[in-house]
């Protein structure tokens, strides 16, 4: 009766059956690596000196506090720049297939540069791209 039911399971791709090895291997690779640093902890040197607990500046002697204000206009240009970016990315499927979409395809993109336009002009208008200190 056992037989009967492992080779019907065996027989349907679609059966979480066939998971399992995968499981299985996704298991032991947690096992061990959660293993391997535990034992490299437990079996590791622990030697800490003034020079390996001071913070590593690629050679040069710190001074000051890294805390400092940094002006918010580095991150708004990040983040238009990620923007307008992403929206230029979306040209890519047009120009590909610019002679298959026809008018209607020409349109849309008319569209969207018009509105990728007006949301320029607006971050233009509004100053965010002005430096002053």
């Amino acid at each position: 009766m056992y037989l009967l039911q492992v080779s019907s399971v065996a027989q349907n791709p679609d059966n979480s059956f066939w998971y399992f090895p995968i499981g299985l291997q996704l298991l032991f690779a947690i096992v061990f690596v959660g293993a391997m640093m535990g034992v490299t902890h437990w079996l590791g040197p622990k030697r800490n000196t003034a020079d390996k607990l001071e913070n590593f500046a690629s050679g040069i002697k710190s001074h000051g506090d890294a805390r400092q204000p940094m002006a918010i206009k580095y991150f708004l240009v990040a983040i238009l720049f990620v923007l307008f970016d992403v929206e230029v990315i979306f040209f890519y499927p047009y120009a590909v297939n610019f002679r298959a979409l026809d008018w209607d395809g020409f349109w849309a993109v008319l569209m969207f540069v018009g509105f990728f336009l007006c949301g320029f002009i607006y971050i233009i208008k509004k100053g965010a791209l002005t430096w002053e200190d």
